[in-house]
């Protein structure tokens, strides 16, 4: 019998996808110059997995969100980015289905982006912001922008209206996660947007009687399930994470691991297929020399004047 955390736990090997992924990671410099093209074909899922990965190897930007920005995702996680507001409203734009944004620590976002996000996407439940002294001041700017402004409303509360009644703000924003809320601020949220639940809490028993969603939970990154299967030494070089360490299967002490198992059948495959692409290399070439010179005047005539250059020598 094993223990979770026990050396003796058996691990779930990763999916192949995610070794890929894990790879593609590490070298992401590299791609992001053709990155429009390489992921035209990709499913959305894994988009959002290059994006997770991009921004914890502070590779995230505009022109990265922007090319892999795909309209059914529902979540978005730039925080601690270099995205501006030429990237948000864009993506705004793109993914109007959003219901979870975080944009936290990004300090080239201003209230001009969150603007934009929250005219775009009227899905939007959850929001998070603040962080850093330029993200909490952007947060302070944005306070008008979640206002909502009222059409003739008529009733006694604000459960009681409809939302074409609201004209502008952020009319299904329900969860705000602003980490160093100043006191005027949060007062002024609790008077003026009391549909708006600041910095909830885990209870067993809701949030004022309602389930806090898991992505309003401010310990929790938006993107962490999504990257879960993905090895953490992808991005541990440039962020100085240190990795959980990978715990040993309990078949056999001496078994490699299946993602180094997979890498060394490759290795030996293509060492063992290197003769044999080279030997058809040649053939191909010499194949292609001897057409040219069957299909070619010139080449003909190049071969008959060679053949006669060397009979006049033999002669002479």
């Amino acid at each position: 019998m094993s223990f979770p955390g026990s050396p003796l736990e058996k691990t779930k090997p990763r999916r192949l996808v995610s070794l890929c992924l894990g790879v593609l990671g590490k070298h992401f410099e590299d791609i992001t110059a053709d990155l429009s093209e390489i992921a035209a074909n990709f499913p959305a899922d894994i988009k959002m997995a290059m994006l997770a990965i991009a921004r914890r190897r502070k590779l995230l930007n505009d022109e990265v969100l922007i090319s892999l920005a795909e309209s059914s995702w529902e979540i978005l996680d730039i925080s601690g980015s270099d995205v501006s507001d030429s990237g948000l409203a864009k993506v705004a734009e793109i993914c109007q289905s959003l219901q979870a944004v975080d944009i936290s620590r990004c300090s080239k976002v201003t209230p001009l982006g969150v603007s934009e996000l929250v005219h775009h996407c009227r899905s939007l439940e959850i929001l998070r912001y603040g962080g850093c002294p330029r993200s909490d001041y952007t947060a302070r700017r944005c306070l008008g922008i979640l206002k909502p402004e009222l059409n003739n409303a008529e009733g006694e509360s604000w459960e009681e209206l409809d939302t074409v009644e609201i004209a502008k703000g952020a009319q299904s924003l329900r969860w705000l996660v602003w980490p160093k809320i100043d006191e005027d601020s949060q007062e002024s949220l609790a008077t003026e947007c009391p549909r708006i639940i600041v910095n909830p809490k885990p209870s067993p028993f809701g949030f004022r009687g309602v389930e806090v969603p898991r992505e309003a939970l401010p310990d929790i990154a938006l993107d962490d399930l999504i990257v879960k299967d993905i090895n953490p030494k992808t991005w541990a070089a440039v962020c100085g994470i240190t990795p959980r360490p990978v715990v040993p299967s309990i078949l056999s002490p001496t078994e490699l691991p299946m993602a180094e198992r997979f890498r060394l059948a490759f290795v030996e495959r293509d060492t063992r297929l290197a003769p044999k692409r080279a030997k058809n290399a040649r053939q191909h070439q010499r194949r292609a020399e001897r057409d040219w010179v069957m299909t070619s005047t010139d080449a003909k005539s190049i071969v008959l004047a060679s053949q006669v250059s060397r009979s006049l020598h033999s002669r002479s």
